[in-house]
């Protein structure tokens, strides 16, 4: 099935949660935050979200800095 994750078209495998495709970026672990369609995930619901076919997905992490 096709997403859009940051802007960019992406094909991931039916029943991909939310978390499945965190750890595929590399951002497993990290903190960051997930929006799906418009809508934050907190990260509590993160492994229970199956994406669909078409979601917007954008997520972002934090930088430390001074």
């Amino acid at each position: 099935m096709d997403i859009v994750l940051n802007g960019e078209p992406r094909a991931v495998i039916a029943g991909t949660t939310l978390s499945t495709l965190l750890e595929a970026e590399g951002l497993a672990g990290r903190r960051v935050a997930a929006e799906v369609n418009g809508e934050i995930v907190p990260r509590g619901r993160h492994a229970g979200l199956a994406l669909a076919d078409g979601d917007r997905v954008e997520v972002v992490h934090a930088l430390g800095g001074g």
